[in-house]
């Protein structure tokens, strides 16, 4: 694939209309312009979309079906998708995009079939927040997997025969970005991570996963149930063609978050000393490390 043909694909919803126009420069400028635009709609009109963007953007506009899920939306957009481009670039329409995000993606798509980079975390108003998200250098990406994510709808790029074979997704996936990487994890892609950071990653209140200190016992609670219904949806998903070793993996982690489940969140005074212990460790910059935290094992685990 010298010269992979590419789409950049985002979806727009209602709360991420203070947002669009800075995310539309962002694309303009990009070094790298032989692409083609997709947006998925949620629950907004393209006028919405073109008065909130504040220009008349060249995009293939897929809309929303009324009672369409996130996951549907998403499915909707990408089951299209594979069957017109070698790759695609995700990228979050609340955030923003380094001029080089389109450029590298397409040359890291020569190499891997996922391939995702670093974050650079900022506020509502663009502020840097002095926190990277990104792989930790001691940490492989095989490792990485099942137990945490780092690629993001913000941050990921596939091959499309590969995103291909990941679809579709079911329409009550929440949590859509670790659902595809696992997926692509699972049939033996290959990945890749960039480490320098080509997006900015804006936190609010809409994040599906915080990852910075101080977490609270909600907080906890909230994202723990997404875990295990993320664990559930993928592995009724499972097929014939996923690599054996891994789907065991995927089992003894599915086993882990069920017993930090039953040891921590539904016992008060354990989740306490949880919490106070948590927030105290530096932060670890990739997603639900905060669930099960591997440097608390000895508070949750089995036979310790």
């Amino acid at each position: 694939m010298p010269n992979p043909t590419l789409c950049v694909y985002t979806t727009m919803y209602p709360s991420a209309k203070p947002y669009l126009n800075d995310w539309y420069q962002s694309i303009l400028r990009q070094t790298d312009q032989d692409f083609q635009l997709w947006v998925g709609l949620d629950a907004m009109s393209v006028e919405e979309a073109t008065a909130a963007i504040g220009d008349d953007a060249k995009a293939t506009w897929v809309l929303s079906e009324p009672g369409d899920s996130p996951a549907q939306v998403r499915q909707r957009a990408l089951e299209r998708i594979v069957e017109r481009y070698d790759g695609v670039v995700l990228v979050d329409s609340d955030d923003i995009l380094h001029e080089s995000r389109v450029a590298v993606a397409r040359t890291d798509l020569q190499q891997g079939d996922l391939a995702g980079c670093a974050l650079n975390l900022i506020d509502r108003t663009g502020t840097p927040l002095d926190m990277i998200m990104t792989l930790p250098s001691t940490v492989l990406l095989d490792e990485l997997f099942p137990r945490n994510n780092i690629f993001g709808l913000s941050n990921s790029a596939f091959r499309t025969d590969l995103l291909r074979r990941c679809l579709p997704i079911p329409s009550a996936t929440v949590l859509v970005d670790w659902f595809l990487s696992t997926r692509a994890w699972l049939y033996g892609g290959r990945l890749l991570f960039d480490r320098i950071a080509r997006m900015d990653y804006r936190q609010h209140d809409q994040n599906m996963a915080q990852v910075r200190p101080p977490f609270t016992e909600i907080q906890i609670t909230r994202d723990t149930n997404r875990v295990i219904e993320h664990f559930q949806i993928v592995t009724r998903m499972l097929g014939p063609e996923t690599i054996t070793e891994r789907v065991q993996r995927l089992d003894q982690v599915r086993h882990d978050i069920q017993t930090f489940y039953d040891r921590v969140v539904v016992r008060t005074s354990v989740m306490k000393s949880y919490l106070e212990s948590l927030n105290q460790l530096p932060p670890t910059p990739i997603w639900w490390a905060s669930v099960a935290h591997p440097s608390l094992r000895t508070m949750w685990a089995e036979g310790i």
